[in-house]
């Protein structure tokens, strides 16, 4: 018989909570996004958003899915990492729910759920070019865990984007409107900032402001700024590719709903006789599904909870975690 878990995303400016079947059913992703008015993320702004949102996208989610609380096998939630008061108040919302109907509680890795939802489009053994606001990383099982081949050694790529869209004056968040403006046809000479398997992307955004106020057209520069950072991300997702001998790619985060990206990185792995598999843009943001299926892969291979899968983590990082279940 096929059980539900039920998942609460709340590492960043996503309120989350997500409903799916043991069998990969999707039955509800109900999503609220904290906007600032100006400026980027403020953590406790966004926790109070977080606040305000979560008991309605529980009520939303069990309307859709035409479920009862007690109907979930599994409450999982978002350990780490990320901004503290917004996880703690996701972890809130996750043991209120969890304690109050006598329902299992799991708190899970916000970037290893990126992976596993896209293993769900059907990848069995992927590098994952995960890219978002806080995190920018290539990642592979190896050897028990997920290990970061790859990743930013300053700013993620969605923070760069978003920094330099506000100080454009274009607003939050920063990168779909960059994406529809970056129209070409000049392509500027940008930092192309790849050290050895990482990437640093700061001297990309700062060079990028410098051409705007030299009097190139936004669209140049939008153009020139994807074209550079999405081609960093693929050489070293090509690299960790070769260095594995694996088969497939999967992306994962916000910015792998730019379709730039999507082109790039299908080309990329054509060119290498390797399967790509882009999840649906609502799978690629931060979401409840993903976390809530992290949660059942994680208990389906007999995953002993204990104290500490109860307590957040803001410095989580991918590579700690034990994978069981793989």
């Amino acid at each position: 018989m096929s059980q539900v878990v039920i998942g609460i995303e709340s590492t960043a400016h996503t309120a989350g909570v997500g409903i799916i079947t043991s069998d990969g059913e999707i039955l509800s992703n109900q999503r609220a996004v904290y906007i600032p008015e100006e400026g980027g993320i403020h953590p406790r702004e966004a926790a109070n958003h977080h606040t305000e949102s979560l008991p309605e996208l529980f009520r939303k989610a069990l309307k859709e899915a035409k479920l009862e609380p007690n109907d979930i096998s599994l409450v999982s939630y978002a350990r780490g990492p990320g901004l503290g008061p917004c996880l703690r108040t996701g972890a809130t919302a996750a043991r209120a729910f969890a304690y109050s109907h006598d329902i299992p509680l799991l708190g899970v890795n916000h970037c290893v759920a990126h992976l596993e939802i896209g293993i769900l489009e059907g990848a069995t053994d992927p590098v994952l070019l995960y890219l978002s606001g806080g995190n920018t990383q290539v990642i592979a099982y190896a050897a028990g865990r997920f290990r970061v081949f790859g990743e930013t050694i300053d700013i993620g790529i969605g923070n760069g984007l978003d920094k330099f869209a506000r100080e454009a004056g274009m607003g939050f968040p920063g990168g779909p409107k960059l994406e529809k403006v970056a129209k070409g046809p000049e392509l500027l000479d940008l930092p192309y900032s790849v050290k050895g398997m990482d990437m640093a992307f700061s001297g990309l955004m700062t060079a990028a402001k410098g051409k705007l106020d030299a009097g190139h057209s936004m669209e140049s520069v939008a153009f020139s700024i994807q074209e550079t950072a999405f081609a960093m991300s693929c050489e070293v997702s090509e690299r960790a590719l070769a260095h594995t001998g694996k088969k497939e790619l999967v992306l994962g985060g916000g910015v792998a709903c730019n379709s730039r990206l999507r082109e790039m990185a299908m080309t990329m792995a054509e060119e290498r006789g390797i399967r790509c598999f882009v999840p649906e843009r609502t799978l690629c943001v931060d979401n409840g599904v993903m976390i809530a299926w992290l949660g059942h892969q994680m208990m389906g291979a007999n995953y002993s909870i204990s104290e500490e899968d109860n307590v957040v983590d803001q410095k989580y990082r991918t590579d700690m975690v034990e994978v069981t279940w793989r």
